[in-house]
């Protein structure tokens, strides 16, 4: 049973009482001019839930600022009446990150999507919160430069929610996650001033705030303009697509890969249900009924790339596949990825709902894990659909289920829970990109203890002491986990036994 206990929770204010009132709302539209405020109810509503649509709060008013200093000018009068605001980009997350507070505002950072500047001899560009990650890679395109963290809806999904969340993607094997790529920020703090973190230098000198907001889920402030590090484009790229007989073949296939002293750019895996799906929605020509399937790509000098693709095959032979399929050309190579990077969306093909979780384990436990999660799947009477990271073993479970049926939604979500906390079983964490926010915050104590938690609350109560920053996320309460508004309606988590109320 987990309980709550510890210091962190004192540091935890309640969400302040909202105060939005008409001189509240009268003073944010001065802030940020014509067009830049949303109070229709039915407007409204679009802002209710992020990518996570099972959970949904209505805010009382949407502001979008188009500069930083519009967005420190509503940041300072919601620290002034005590008014909670969460910041938001394209609501692509999958964590409930972006909820709103029902008593609070939302910072719509969507208007601020301008490259500010590109240097192309340091390889390096400044960008708004709201120009879209594969929208960095189209701008420096010319240069021969792209930026390479590229999560699968990198087409829609925002360089704020990638910063926010830590984003990493398809490529992170080899190049790592947003953190990797991001230089220096302009960031509005929970008062209302506007700081630069980091800076020009890979390693600047001092404390790296920069990392302490990176990934934070916009619970210290709200970043308003992102330094980002850019790669040239690589020699060569090869890519194969091989197929197994089961997903313990496949997972000893990965672990045998990197032991050779091979990184790859990528390895991805998806299993029977998670092809059915793709191959439905955009024939990107996986093999139909195939258990187990791997997407591995090698870039860079052209020599090396040839050689350890060589060896890649090979390694698949020795793990026993049924059958390699190597990208011919630019356009083979693009339908591949196109299929695993519409996996997600693709589900709508083969289920009415689906939750989308995100947990690590190490490399090594692939195989073992993903019997676990058919076993619990089968006494569930859930089907669950895998499709991730396998390089470096970020899982990405897709609980499929029908909301319709009475019950189902509630068995689909502790399914997604109990599978997320068997990654933390298995030597892993409960999430690897998508973040902790509404969702996973339950899950927070089977992977720290009171200690971490404290250190954590003591951190955020530095960054925003009134607590009106993004409030309600990644930290456990008994509120969160127990209690909601009107009558008592006991969480998935109790009513199975994982936490109880106090």
């Amino acid at each position: 049973m987990t309980t709550y206990a510890g210091e962190y929770l004192d540091l935890l204010p309640e969400p302040p009482a909202g105060r939005v009132t008409a001189a509240f709302r009268a003073d944010v539209a001065r802030a940020v001019g014509p067009g830049g405020l949303i109070t229709e109810p039915a407007q409204l509503r679009t802002y209710e839930c992020d990518g996570l649509t099972g959970y949904r709060v209505t805010p009382a008013l949407v502001v979008l600022p188009a500069t930083t200093e519009e967005v420190a000018a509503v940041v300072r009068l919601c620290a002034r009446d005590g008014v909670p605001f969460v910041a938001r980009g394209a609501g692509t997350g999958l964590s409930g990150g972006a909820l709103p507070v029902a008593d609070g505002i939302v910072i719509g950072l969507a208007r601020m999507r301008a490259v500010l500047s590109v240097d192309v001899d340091d390889q390096r560009a400044v960008v708004q919160p709201g120009v879209t990650n594969a929208g960095i890679s189209a701008a420096v395109a010319p240069h021969d430069l792209y930026f390479a963290p590229d999560p699968s809806s990198q087409v829609v999904c925002t360089i704020g929610g990638n910063v926010a969340e830590n984003s990493g993607g398809a490529h992170c094997l080899k190049y790592g996650f947003t953190t990797n790529h991001v230089l220096a920020l302009t960031f509005v703090t929970a008062d209302g001033d506007v700081v630069q973190l980091g800076g020009d230098a890979p390693d600047p000198v001092g404390p790296d705030l920069r990392a302490v907001v990176l990934g934070s889920e916009g619970t210290l402030g709200v970043v308003t303009e992102i330094t980002v590090r850019l790669l040239r484009r690589p020699e060569a790229v090869r890519t194969l697509v091989a197929d197994f007989a089961d997903a313990e073949d496949a997972g000893n296939a990965v672990s045998d890969i990197v032991a050779a002293g091979i990184v790859p750019a990528a390895v991805e895996m998806l299993d029977e249900l998670a092809i059915d799906a793709c191959e439905r929605a955009v024939q990107a020509g996986y093999t139909p009924g195939c258990p187990a399937a791997l997407v591995v790509e090698l870039d860079g000098v052209a020599a090396e790339v040839e050689d350890e693709f060589e060896r890649v095959q090979e390694i698949c032979r020795r793990n026993r596949t049924t059958h390699v399929r190597i990208a011919a050309d630019p356009e083979e190579r693009a339908r591949v990825w196109k299929g695993r990077k519409a996996a997600f969306a693709a589900m709508g093909r083969i289920s009415p709902d689906y939750f989308v979780q995100d947990g690590v384990i190490p490399r090594t436990r692939l195989g073992s894990t993903l019997t676990r999660i058919r076993q619990m799947s089968e006494q569930a009477g859930l089907r669950v659909a895998n499709v991730f990271h396998a390089g470096d073993g970020n899982l990405h479970p897709l609980v499929l289920y029908d909301g319709a049926v009475p019950g189902e939604a509630e068995r689909a979500e502790h399914l997604a829970t109990a599978i997320v906390e068997l990654c933390v079983e298995q030597g892993g964490s409960i999430t690897g990109e998508h973040g902790v926010g509404s969702d996973k915050a339950c899950s927070m104590p089977k992977m720290f203890g009171p200690d971490d938690l404290t250190v954590m609350a003591r951190v955020r109560a530095a960054f925003d002491p009134q607590g009106i920053c993004n409030p309600g996320k990644v930290l456990p309460t008994p509120r969160l986990c127990g209690e909601r508004p009107g009558p008592h309606r006991p969480h998935p988590l109790e009513a199975a036994g994982v936490i109880e109320r106090l």
